[in-house]
This record gives C-alpha cells, sequence and structure tokens, in this order.
C-alpha cells in the first residue's frame, strides 16, 4: 500500500484508511467483537495504516475495539478520533448537542487516551463545528494538549473555510474531515482550495456514498432500520433508481480499467489530490481488498475529463441527510 502524507503536517498514512464506526454502531448485523477485532488485523496486515473512530461511536465502544486491536501495532499505525458532543447526566454521548469547550476537549482526550490504549492520539479532530465555543478557543485547547505530549495533530470535521483558516492560525490543521465522492462535491467549492492553500490534508468520509457507489443497491434494496440509510433521502426507491446514471456511468469505466465501480470511485478521489486520504468503511474482507485495490488503479487526465463531463450531465436526486 502506497503512504500519502496528509498536506503539509508530516503525519503519512496508507493512501487508503478504514472508517471504523460500523464495527460497532449503526447498521445491523454487526460482526462479534473477536471478528472485528481480527478484521481489524487483517486490515494491518494488508498495509492499512489509518484508522478513524470517535468518542460517540457506540459511544465509547470503538475506540475501545480500536485500542484493543491495535495495541500490538504501536507505533505502526495512525488513529485518529474525535472530540465535540456532550455527555448527559448518566454520561451519554448525546450526538445532537455539541460541546467543544476547552474543559471538555481535554477531559476527552484523557479518555480517548485511556480506551485507545496510546501516550498520544496520533489525530484529533473536532467532530463539528460548536457554534457556543469560538474555534479559536478550541485550536487553543488542542494546541496546549499537543504542548503537553497528549495529541500529536489538530483536525477539523465538517468546518467550512472560514473556520478553518481561523484555526489554522492558532493551531495549524493537519487535516480536515469532510463527506467527498462523486456524488457529494460542495467541497470543491472552498474547502478544498483552503486546504490546498494552507497546506492542510484532506480526508473524505462517506467516499463510497454509503455503498451507493459501489453499484450493490438497487431499487429493490431494504435496509435494516438501525441503518441510516432508511432514514436517508438519497435511499428511497425512486432516488436510488433516478441517480442510476452515476452508476452506469461508473460501470462503464471500471469495464476498461478491469476494476468495479468502488475501485473507480475511490480511484477518482485519489486522483484529485495528493494530500487527499479516503477512509470507506468495511467490515468483511472481500469488501475491504476491493477497496485496497483502488489504489492500483490508474485513471488518465482524459479519464478524468471523461468522468466530470459526463457527472455535469447527471442531477443527483436527494438531499444528503
Amino acid at each position: 500500500m502506497n503512504k500519502r502524507k496528509l498536506g503539509e503536517s508530516g503525519l503519512e498514512v496508507s493512501a487508503i484508511g478504514l472508517g471504523c464506526m460500523r464495527m460497532t454502531f449503526g447498521d445491523a448485523p454487526i460482526g462479534t467483537h473477536q471478528q472485528m477485532v481480527s478484521f481489524l488485523h487483517s486490515s494491518v496486515e494488508r498495509g492499512v495504516t489509518f484508522f478513524d473512530t470517535a468518542e460517540v461511536y457506540g459511544p465509547f465502544t470503538n475506540e475501545l475495539l480500536l485500542g484493543e486491536a491495535l495495541e500490538p501495532f504501536k507505533g505502526k499505525v495512525v488513529i485518529a478520533t474525535k472530540f465535540g458532543f456532550d455527555p448527559d447526566d448518566e454520561g451519554n454521548l448525546r450526538p445532537g448537542k455539541t460541546n467543544s469547550r476547552p474543559e471538555r476537549i481535554k477531559q476527552v482526550a484523557e479518555e480517548s487516551l485511556k480506551r485507545l490504549r496510546v501516550e498520544a492520539i496520533d489525530l484529533f479532530y473536532q467532530h463539528r463545528p460548536d457554534p457556543m465555543v469560538p474555534v479559536e478557543d478550541v485550536a487553543g485547547a488542542v494546541k496546549e494538549l499537543i504542548k503537553e505530549g497528549k495529541v500529536k495533530h489538530f483536525g477539523l470535521s465538517e468546518s467550512d473555510a472560514a473556520t478553518i483558516r481561523r484555526a489554522h492560525a492558532v493551531q495549524p490543521v493537519a487535516a480536515v474531515q469532510s463527506e467527498y465522492s462523486l456524488w457529494w462535491r460542495n467541497v470543491e467549492a472552498d474547502v478544498l482550495p483552503t486546504c490546498a492553500e494552507l497546506g492542510i490534508g484532506f480526508v473524505p468520509y462517506s467516499p463510497l456514498g454509503r455503498g451507493y457507489l459501489t453499484g450493490k443497491v438497487d431499487e429493490s434494496t431494504t435496509f435494516d432500520s438501525s441503518d441510516i440509510r432508511s432514514k436517508n433521502p438519497r435511499f428511497t426507491p425512486e432516488a436510488i433508481k433516478a441517480n442510476r446514471a452515476v452508476i452506469d456511468l461508473l460501470e462503464r469505466i471500471a469495464r476498461e480499467k478491469s476494476g468495479t465501480p468502488a475501485q473507480i470511485a475511490l480511484a477518482w478521489l485519489l486522483a484529485q489530490k495528493p494530500w487527499i486520504v479516503p477512509i470507506p468503511g468495511s467490515r468483511k474482507l472481500e469488501r475491504l481488498d476491493e477497496n485496497l485495490g483502488a489504489a492500483s488503479v490508474e485513471l488518465t487526465a482524459s479519464d478524468l475529463l471523461q468522468i466530470d463531463q459526463a457527472l455535469s450531465q447527471i442531477a443527483v436526486v436527494g438531499d444528503r441527510y
């Protein structure tokens, strides 16, 4: 697996990372704990060195899983985790309620260090902007954690360009994580140019459009009530059928490249910038192997132009959420 550097931070990771949320949280069925530990071990054996988690996934259980599974590879892998949500009186995190006050950030860091079984958090993202806390205060809190040796790199997730600039002025931002794929390209307007200007890496989550860009979802596909796609506007039977033109395009190029639609979608992201590192989620080895195979798919300038021209003629149906 080739390596990439996330911008000018010096943080080097595998060209394709692994989003780990669904290993403990989200749509059913989820594999057993031991199955997921074995899967993570297999990921490392295949060259994956970049793993994405968050305290809110579970909550807490995802970090615990990664801490156990990746402890034997300490120093050889990079684990990114996130802060930014508020617990209730019983300690349960509330995904809809943000809390990025400096004292909360420092508390989360201490707890995540224990769950991840590491001496320092490799990449510590603010999970979502907090309208009640200036981002300068957020960056300042992480800066102190970096000085204390508890955090190595600072990241932001789903932040706009202006917020990225304000944070970066206080503490250099190593990476920005946001949704980005062939069918969700809003970050191209100002976030990606800002990252390019400031030397910040970019980490696309949902790079396969929550599975749609694999070509394995059609209008007859049903989703368990625990699956976020069961309530997603882009996964109604009508939207799935209407968006089929995107899959037709990917399948056509995949045939030319002896690949799969998923590999073309990931290769397209890799071809956008050398500091982009997608983190598709997976829980099955065959899917992992397929995704990692995208790193070997070569898309020429002509291929990319062809894809862009075709996409410009396709109106994607359905909101992101």
